[in-house]
């Protein structure tokens, strides 16, 4: 696998196991999205993204309005939360 490749599924694993944990710890999924909102909203102002994907999700988040970066916020913390490997990263 491509570097460029591994560094968005290490950061994919990365964010789904942190939305796993939140799902153990019993936060909602209102809250999670919520949570994933402030996160964004912090990294797109303090993170230089490190592959083209991570490029491509802070340029949707620049033109976005705040109910379309919610929206965003909430599909991605989606997409993580498939159960792709989760049950395997946290025991």
């Amino acid at each position: 696998m491509p570097d460029r490749e591994k560094e968005w599924e290490q950061w994919k694993d990365s964010l789904s196991m942190m939305v796993n944990m939140g799902g153990k710890l019993g936060f909602e999924e209102k809250t999670m999205n919520n949570i994933a909102y402030r996160l964004g909203n912090w990294l797109a102002e303090h993170v230089d993204p490190m592959n083209r994907e991570q490029r491509v999700i802070k340029e949707l988040w620049d033109v976005a309005s705040e109910d379309e970066r919610r929206v965003l916020a909430a599909l991605i913390t989606r997409m993580v939360s498939d159960g792709r490997r989760q049950e395997d990263m946290v025991h």
